[in-house]
């Protein structure tokens, strides 16, 4: 729901969801980008696997939360800390 304070023009801001680096454990505080699955600026609907992350343990696939276009900037073979924003869907 648009709260009615805000115009058609800040709509664009609403509709984009930001990539969060997730938490993959308990104890992980980084993961570091293995591979894009999908390349950046390409269609994707929520639950497409977009990316494959790892951690010193675990390899683990993340999912799309939402349907548009994805726009990545995050280099593979870096490291990010959990929370760090590596990209948008918009």
């Amino acid at each position: 729901m648009v709260p009615e304070e805000q115009d058609a023009s800040s709509w664009k801001d609403l509709a984009m969801a930001d990539l969060i680096v997730p938490r993959v454990g308990v104890s992980v505080t980084e993961v570091t980008i293995v591979e894009w699955l999908v390349a950046d600026g390409s269609t994707v609907a929520a639950g497409d696997p977009i990316l494959t992350v790892a951690t010193d343990k675990v390899e683990v696939e993340i999912e799309a939360s939402a349907g548009g276009v994805l726009r990545h900037g995050a280099a593979n073979e870096e490291e990010y800390p959990v929370g760090a924003v590596i990209g948008s869907i918009e």
